[in-house]
């Protein structure tokens, strides 16, 4: 019993260990590489998030005696920061380092001074030169998948401070200002680096909970953009794996398996690449279809009469004949796609190829249905994709269209002059059907108030990549300030 246990137990081990390997090792359908030109912008937001930050620190109140002065000193306020020397760059492994150096800060602070019997008061003037403060952002992915900002690690150093005194007692007591300072600096140094501890810890994670992982796209279907690892850094790039897939609403454990090509993105150049593999497409073609969205009955006002004209002079008049009481009854085209659509993307490309079932009815008055013929209907679309913002949209163009019987080779001949009207309707009223869906786009995961701007779109075989430059909507404050 004992080694039977035992047993089981190591095979549950081992297919835990099994499915984490299979988990990680699957490809992305959806990848962002943030490259090092991309960081110089977001270097010029940081900057201002960190100055604004440090703004708001508030000193304690600092009371002494020294020799025959007794002091304190309250109401500390930093009135400027001077960050001139500042860097944000990558750390291999590990995530992003902000170094700032040889900068200043500037202080005010009010001052309470007993001098034997003199009592005097004023403001206090101070400047803190040779700034360092040396802070490493660790990225990781949690446990939903998100981007996130595991740990920082802060070093902070002022290599002097000066204080100007001011009032009737200033020049007796100028000697206080280095004891004064050499606290104050003290102080200062202590909160530098809890300041930038919470806003990264706390209000940077904040704002990078705005990237969505799992979120609707529409009444029908929805989309994963959970992390399948953590961010791979190097001194060049941070890149991003998402699982990219789409799933239907209705049932969000019916997905589609990856077997697609791993997108493979080579470019340094701009700010941003974003690359998504034919896996990122077919799972939302297959979430349509799974969700009947790619069903359609076109009848009374929606058949175009022109087309309805065709069928009566045609083949399936000769079979209406045959039946009197059908001959003046309307006519309507059931169309239903009856398997997943398939993207392709090639360099020369993206297609989409899509087969249905389209049946013939004739709708008698007062009586069921009666299907004259069933086809099949075999499509290609052309297939654009562009980004405008964060949101990414396809536009459909038809380029191939055949029709043939279900039932007979007698009767697929009988069908070649519905041929190019039936490719008219598809492309009058099919198509716009599907850019209508299509147009509006799907938010790529990037955070609120961040941008593609530039972009230029590159078709690979089995990928497309989109390169971009970053365009900052809204300050990281005031994306922070949002949540």
């Amino acid at each position: 019993m004992f080694r039977h246990r035992m047993t089981v137990l190591l095979l549950s081990l081992l297919f835990l260990l099994v499915s984490s390997i299979m988990a990680s090792n699957q490809p992305a359908g959806c990848k962002i590489r943030i490259t090092d030109k991309g960081l110089d912008m977001l270097k010029f937001e940081t900057q201002k998030f960190v100055e604004e930050e440090l703004s708001n620190i508030t000193m304690p109140e600092m009371k002494g005696k020294e020799g025959r002065f007794q002091y304190t000193i309250t109401n500390v306020k930093i009135t400027e920061l001077n960050l001139t020397h500042a860097e944000l760059q990558f750390i291999p492994d590990v995530g992003l380092l902000f170094d700032v150096q040889n900068s200043s800060i500037s202080l005010s602070f009010h001052r309470q001074i007993l001098y034997w019997f003199f009592y005097d008061t004023g403001n206090i003037n101070a400047s803190a030169e040779g700034v360092n403060i040396n802070t490493a952002l660790s990225l990781i992915r949690d446990d939903e998948g998100r981007l996130k900002i595991s740990n920082i690690t802060c070093d902070a150093k002022i290599a002097k401070m000066r204080a100007k005194f001011s009032g009737t007692l200033g020049k007796v007591y100028d000697f206080l200002a280095s004891f004064l300072t050499t606290g104050m600096r003290f102080l200062l140094n202590k909160q530098i680096c809890p300041a930038l501890n919470h806003a990264a810890l706390v209000h940077v994670n904040s704002m990078l909970e705005t990237i969505p992982v799992r979120t609707e796209v529409d009444q029908f279907i929805g989309i994963d953009y959970a992390l399948i690892d953590d961010p791979i850094v190097t001194s060049r790039s941070l890149d991003m794996n998402f699982r990219g897939m789409f799933f239907t609403l209705s049932d969000p454990n019916s997905t589609l398996v990856n077997y697609a090509v791993d997108p493979v993105i080579r470019e340094y150049d701009r700010m941003v690449y974003l690359a998504l593999s034919e896996y990122f497409f077919d799972s939302g073609m297959y979430s349509y279809y799974k969700a009947e969205v790619f069903q359609m009955h076109i009848f009374n006002e929606k058949m175009p009469k022109d087309l309805e004209m065709l069928l009566k002079t045609t083949y399936f008049g000769a079979i209406m004949m045959l039946n009197p009481a059908l001959v003046d009854a309307p006519m309507s085209l059931q169309i239903a796609v009856n398997s997943p659509p398939k993207t392709s993307i090639k360099t020369s490309g993206a297609t989409v190829v899509m087969t249905a079932i389209v049946k013939v009815m004739v709708l008698p008055p007062g009586q069921p249905p009666v299907q004259l013929s069933s086809m099949t209907m075999e499509t290609k679309f052309h297939a654009k994709v562009s980004m405008k913002g964060k949101r990414l949209s396809i536009h459909a163009d038809l380029r191939r269209f055949k029709i043939f019987s279900n039932q007979s080779a007698l009767e697929s001949l009988a069908l070649i002059p519905l041929q190019a009207p039936l490719k008219t309707m598809l492309q009058m009223s099919v198509v716009p059907l599907i850019n209508n869906w299509t147009k509006r786009g799907v938010r790529i995961p990037l955070a609120d108030g961040v941008d593609f701007i530039e972009e230029v779109v590159e078709y690979h075989n089995g990928f497309i990549l989109i390169g971009a430059n970053l365009h900052f909507s809204k300050g990281l404050r005031e994306m922070i300030a949002d949540q």
